[in-house]
């Protein structure tokens, strides 16, 4: 395993790193403006209103395969002496693309049509809210990785 890693799945801080993992989640969602936002705002209260603990859950199983992804990214950062908050802003292209290949094969892995057909019909806008986390990632990351 690598540092990152080591550092965002440890048992001992696990369960604040997925807390502020959702609360990222939580303050993403908020932000969001427009029809788009509306959209995205309510399917996320009804995913929290129909399975509670359910955002906690899938931050808790894919925190270990996003922390791998992001690996890269955070070796360039520290090996270049750079902040890794900023490094990630200005490399948020990257850092949204190394999340999404994670959930694109789980979903495509998927053996629900409903799974795969609703991840298609979002991915296209994908990109672009995960790059508009990019920055709180960033600060999250730096807050509990050496």
């Amino acid at each position: 395993m690598g540092q990152l890693r080591d550092a965002l799945t440890d048992a001992g801080k696990r369960e604040v790193v997925v807390k502020d993992c959702v609360e990222l989640v939580d303050a993403e969602v908020a932000d969001k403006r427009g029809m788009g936002g509306m959209a995205i705002k309510a399917g996320y209260a009804a995913v929290k209103g129909i399975k509670p603990g359910f955002i906690t859950k899938v931050v808790t199983d894919l925190l270990p395969e996003f922390a791998a992804a992001l690996e890269p990214i955070y070796d360039e950062a520290k090996g270049n002496g750079q902040p890794l908050a900023s490094y990630f802003e200005r490399n948020a292209g990257r850092v949204a693309e190394a999340l999404l290949a994670i959930t694109d094969g789980k979903a495509e892995r998927s053996d629900r049509g409903v799974v795969k057909s609703t991840y298609r019909r979002l991915r296209p806008s994908a990109k672009q809210n995960v790059e508009a986390a990019v920055p709180r990632l960033g600060r999250l990351v730096e807050k509990h990785a050496p």
